[in-house]
């Protein structure tokens, strides 16, 4: 990331309680997370499983213990997803701005245009402050 760049996620409420957050979560379920926190169904959308960093199945033990399950979200939508949208989004605003900083510059150019017409050759000297005797 570039300096002064930055990133706002918005995040829409959810109607299901949530008992606990984990932050930091690896990728892949293993037996020592879901022992942890006494898992008993990982669940996962209906998009496609990417393999975890060792091109695994991410979701390995959690079938092994034949509590991993599908559900249909009635989303498709995936992390790529969302980061073409943001991409897409920010060309869109910075063509935007472009485009707006283009006309502000003709603007501007054409204003002073107009004033030195309309002063002519009119030139704005300083004066000699004047001298008592």
């Amino acid at each position: 990331m570039f300096s002064g760049d930055f990133l706002i996620v918005g995040l829409h409420t959810d109607l299901e309680y949530v008992h606990e957050v984990v932050i930091g979560a690896p990728y892949s379920v293993t037996a020592d997370l879901m022992d942890h926190f006494k898992v008993d169904v990982v669940c996962h959308g209906m998009t496609q499983i990417a393999p975890g960093v060792d091109v695994t199945d991410p979701y390995l033990v959690p079938k092994e213990r034949n509590c991993f399950k599908i559900l249909d979200s009635g989303n498709t939508m995936t992390t790529e997803d969302i980061v073409q949208r943001i991409i897409r989004h920010r060309l869109e605003f910075e063509e935007r701005n472009n485009k707006k900083e283009k006309k502000e510059l003709a603007a501007v150019k054409a204003i002073a245009k107009k004033s030195v017409k309309q002063n002519g050759d009119c030139k704005i000297t300083q004066q000699e402050p004047i001298k008592s005797h």
